[in-house]
């Protein structure tokens, strides 16, 4: 997504340059006092984990106390969601003189505020702190986002193009202090120094913050952008609790006015020809040690490969043996097992390429697996076990690093365990993620719905925690298709579905689930959206090339982020009046079963779930490696990518 920008062809808008004496006299008093401006200084540079400071009451508080109210009465706010970020985001404000002369005088203050933030006298303030170098005060950069409760933004770096340091200027109410148990805080990440196999030293971003800064009326929050080192990101706004007034707390509405200050453009004092060049391909190389960084993401993948799928491929109308529809019995409800069915599916996924299944385990199964998630569902301490008989096989952990995901994963113990001790018994969570998912009879099932041969498999169970986890939009880059299934067993409600999942409370007749786009863009939304759907969505810009150097809406932060488009689509947008590229999409769901088979280029996220959720959002995945036979190629084409 990119913004309009307002300003005539050059970039230079006509800001009024104001003297030294009145854009002091915009900010607090004693603020550029020589004794002030050392003790932040010194503050800078001893900060953690990386270059930052904050300035309380920065501004003439009369003056920030108009800004505010202009901007409540006359500037507009449009909701807008990605898989980054969820806000209420204005346009630019920077280059205000694009406005008519009628629409700039209800804004005076608002001018003042943006002329005196991009004075000479408060760039050079907080060049010295910094110590970044000078400022430009031709580029400027600012917007007004307002986050509501459920509003947030993951994390990211902030590198775009010539941007020099993030500043965020907080416009609470002033008359209600803001508590820092309401959310809302900037949070930032550090990041450990760690070397390669093959000797090269990358930056690897931790999976928790270490520095959280509440926001307060009158607050400044600061920091110089530095490619794969300034990862940050802006704690959700939390819903008030049960019995809290509206009037106690302001209705915890979080407003900032944020921008960044970037490299002097030609013209200005400190301008050096080909810096921003230098900045870019200094982004680029970061982003390149970011690749290089890939063999520190946990999980790693860990394929399996089917030793049987050459036999299946050339095996004409394979059936289901005995032994095999016996095993699979034992948890998948019957009706998905009857020939008609199958076939009905099968026709259903070769038109979309995509299905989900409704009530897929039997229901007995269903009701043990049930009970054991929702007694472990509001623990104090979220985890997921390791299977108890092969805990050195049985990898758990939380998925890492921030800028691309976070949640808690357990690898399935491949190859499949038989020889379990005798009487063993097994959770049904184990059975599920240990037994179901890597047995050749599930693959094999899984290979008559779709009419594909899968020739290796990587399965991973998932616990996204409410208020902490999710995973950022990522491209599938392989040139061959991928078959990838997700196991839906949320045990709570309230998350866009329960209106079809008290359609499907008896199985349907004939078994088969309805299509992607039946269920994908027209699932019940709740009166309280908290996130944990999975999407799937198109990964290319209109020329069909790849968008991964496409520019953020630079009023979020959101930096640029690898292997994904910067801003995957805004799908949710007061201002749009249809979803914007999505092919799939599913709701944290209980007993559902989505079928997709992706397309390079196709990114899929699965959006950070919200404290006010009622539950954890619980999946188990598998991928699949896919083997098209001569008839099967010219059907791969209908594939998730249209």
């Amino acid at each position: 997504m990119k913004r309009k920008n307002d300003a005539p062809p050059n970039g230079k808008s006509k800001k009024r340059a104001i003297s030294d004496d009145e854009a002091h006299g915009n900010f607090r008093k004693g603020l550029f006092d020589s004794n002030v401006l050392a003790d932040y200084t010194n503050y800078y540079a001893a900060s953690q984990p990386y270059k930052h400071a904050v300035i309380q009451s920065l501004v003439n508080d009369q003056l920030l106390r108009n800004v505010r109210n202009e901007i409540r009465e006359h500037i507009s706010f449009t909701p807008k969601e990605t898989d980054i970020y969820k806000i209420h985001q204005s346009g630019d404000l920077a280059n205000l003189d694009g406005l008519d002369d009628a629409a700039l005088k209800r804004l005076p203050s608002l001018l003042t505020l943006r002329d005196s933030l991009y004075s000479s006298a408060f760039r050079k303030y907080l060049s010295s702190i910094t110590g970044s170098g000078p400022l430009s005060g031709v580029k400027t950069d600012m917007a007004v986002n307002v986050y509501t409760p459920g509003c947030h933004l993951l994390c990211h770096d902030d590198v775009i193009g010539s941007r020099r340091v993030s500043w965020i200027l907080y416009l609470l109410d002033p008359d209600i202090p803001w508590k820092p148990e309401w959310g809302g805080a900037l949070r930032l990440y550090p990041t450990k120094n760690l070397k390669t196999a093959e000797g090269d030293d990358v930056k690897v971003p931790q999976p928790d913050f270490t520095e959280v800064i509440p926001p307060a009326w009158n607050q400044l929050s600061f920091f110089t952008v530095q490619p794969g080192e300034s990862f940050h990101d802006v704690e959700e706004v939390y819903k008030r609790v049960a019995g809290e007034m509206e009037e106690e707390d302001g209705g915890r509405i979080r407003m900032a006015i944020s921008g960044w200050f970037h490299i002097p453009q030609e013209g200005e004092d400190g301008y050096e020809e080909g810096m921003e060049e230098k900045l870019a391909e200094k982004s680029s190389l970061a982003q390149l040690q970011g690749g290089k960084a890939d063999v520190f993401d946990e999980p790693q993948s860990h394929w399996v490969e089917n030793p049987h799928w050459e036999a299946q491929a050339k095996a004409q109308d394979d059936q289901m043996t005995g032994d095999e529809l016996d095993f699979l019995l034992k948890y998948m409800n019957p009706n998905y097992l009857v020939p008609d069915t199958v076939e009905d599916i099968t026709r259903l996924f070769s038109d979309e390429s995509s299905v989900r299944l409704a009530e897929f385990l039997s229901p007995k199964f269903c009701a043990r697996l049930r009970e054991y998630l929702e007694s472990k569902d509001h623990e104090a301490n979220p985890s997921l076990p390791a299977n108890p008989f092969f805990t050195e096989q049985s990898e758990v952990g939380v998925a890492r690093p921030p800028h691309k995901h976070r949640f808690l994963y357990r690898k399935a113990v491949q190859p499949i365990q038989t020889s379990y001790p005798e009487n063993a018994t097994l959770t049904p969570y184990d059975d599920l993620v240990d037994v179901l998912f890597p047995h050749p009879a599930f693959t094999k099932w899984l290979s008559l719905v779709t009419g594909i041969t899968l020739t290796k498999s990587n399965i991973l169970a998932r616990r996204f925690r409410r208020g902490l986890d999710y995973t950022l939009a990522t491209a599938y880059e392989e040139e061959d298709p991928q078959l990838e299934v997700c196991l839906g067993i949320t045990p709570s409600k309230g998350w866009g579905d329960d209106e079809e999942e008290e359609q499907d409370e008896e199985p349907q007749q004939n078994g088969a689930g309805s299509s992607s786009k039946a269920n994908g863009k027209a699932a019940a939304k709740p009166e309280e959206e908290v996130g944990g759907y999975e999407m799937y969505m198109a990964g290319e810009d209109d020329e069909g090339t790849d968008a991964g150097a496409a520019e953020p809406s630079t009023s979020t932060g959101a930096g640029q982020r690898r292997k994904a488009k910067a801003d995957p689509a805004v799908y949710k947008s007061a201002a749009d009046e249809e979803d914007d590229g999505i092919l799939f999409s599913q709701p944290a769901a209980w007993n559902n079963l989505a079928i997709v088979l992706r397309d390079r280029g196709v990114l899929r996220f699965a959006k950070y779930v919200s404290k006010a959720a009622k539950g954890d959002r619980w999946d188990i995945c598998g991928e699949y490696g896919v083997e098209f036979g001569e008839d099967d190629e010219d059907s791969a084409v209908g594939d998730v990518n249209e």
